[in-house]
């Protein structure tokens, strides 16, 4: 078999490679030091990167996304994490005393908060049954300012009646003041629109039915119609439910919820923090969920004393409904309260 012939421009570029070979001159030691070197810092520059990019892999793999940190007025910071046991027993555990002291406040006429104690405008002819108890319904949005800080109200209200097994931190809107506030569930805080059902509460006096209309954080105050709400309920209870709010024809905005036989349209108190606030910044903004708690525990400001007194308007409103037995409806505050409403 003929051989093989290189063609001549390969060969003279393997003969001019071979050349400069041949022509090259032993390195000195210093040069083969620093080659080495180099060498050697190559690889443990390499190594580095490496161990960087696995320990990034690692922390990722094992730390799903969670919500950055933000500055107040854009805040995410552990939006949907479920309260600890110690804040949940601060809500749970509510002195009677701090309500009691709270109504007198309110009747006395020392708080400077604005709390809505006059009679009812808005009465159903009986309450709503669900299991042969009364039932205590609320329609509200994630991202109302109002139904932010009324929710802290309502808990503590809801406390003296049963308990909480779960709660969730969360946050009005970022156009509607990034107030600091309770989430009943884990509500989608990015969807364009959707309705979060239902709660973690318990009670052997009272059902709570719940629903917040859920839309994107990091925009303005949104809400539907309650028809809305009818249409996207998950059962039947929770239908009968809607549809009966939807019946009053009381509709007039969020917060909007029933106690005993009180069609309550509106907030109960606005409790904005231990300042009057005079601008657009709501004092409250500034606070941090632990904050709030922590004045609830201490119970020593102008913040716990409205937010209690607004408690105490909603106890007062579902007293009669359950003929005053629950421990909180015997309290001197609650019952005179209930007098001067006309309940």
């Amino acid at each position: 078999m003929p051989e093989s012939k290189m063609p001549e421009s390969k060969k003279s570029q393997t003969h001019e490679s071979a050349a400069r070979r041949n022509s090259k001159q032993p390195r000195s030691l210093n040069s083969e030091i620093a080659r080495l070197n180099r060498r050697k810092n190559y690889y443990k520059a390499s190594t580095i990167i490496l161990i960087i990019v696995l320990f990034a892999f690692v922390f990722v793999t094992a730390n799903p996304f969670k919500p950055a940190k933000l500055a107040f007025g854009s805040r995410l910071t552990n939006i949907d994490v479920p309260f600890s046991s110690q804040w949940l027993s601060i809500i749970n555990n509510a002195p009677n005393s701090d309500f009691n002291t709270s109504a007198l406040m309110l009747l006395n006429g020392s708080l400077t908060d604005e709390i809505i104690d006059t009679p009812p405008t808005a009465l159903a002819p009986k309450p709503v049954m669900v299991n042969g108890k009364p039932t205590v319904i609320y329609i509200g949005a994630i991202s109302c300012v109002f139904c932010g800080e009324n929710r802290w109200a309502m808990a503590l209200a809801l406390s003296r009646f049963g308990n909480f097994s779960n709660l969730y931190e969360g946050y009005s809107s970022f156009g509607d003041h990034d107030l600091p506030t309770i989430y009943w569930n884990k509500d989608n805080y990015t969807t364009n629109a959707s309705v979060g059902f239902g709660n973690y509460y318990h009670s052997n006096y009272i059902n709570f039915i719940s629903a917040d209309y859920e839309s994107p954080i990091v925009q303005g105050f949104e809400v539907q119609p309650i028809s809305y709400f009818v249409s996207k309920a998950p059962n039947s209870t929770y239908r009968s439910a809607m549809s009966f709010m939807n019946s009053t024809n009381d509709f007039q905005g969020t917060p909007f919820s029933f106690w005993g036989n009180v069609i309550v349209q509106g907030a109960t108190g606005i409790v904005f923090g231990n300042t009057t606030p005079t601008g657009s910044t709501l004092p409250l903004t500034n606070e941090t969920h632990a904050q709030v708690l922590s004045q609830f525990k201490n119970y020593n400001d102008q913040f716990a004393f409205g937010e209690y007194a607004a408690a105490d308007v909603y106890i007062a409103y579902l007293c009669p409904t359950l003929n005053n037995t629950p421990p909180v409806c015997q309290l001197k505050g609650i019952r005179e309260l209930e007098t001067h409403m006309g309940l």
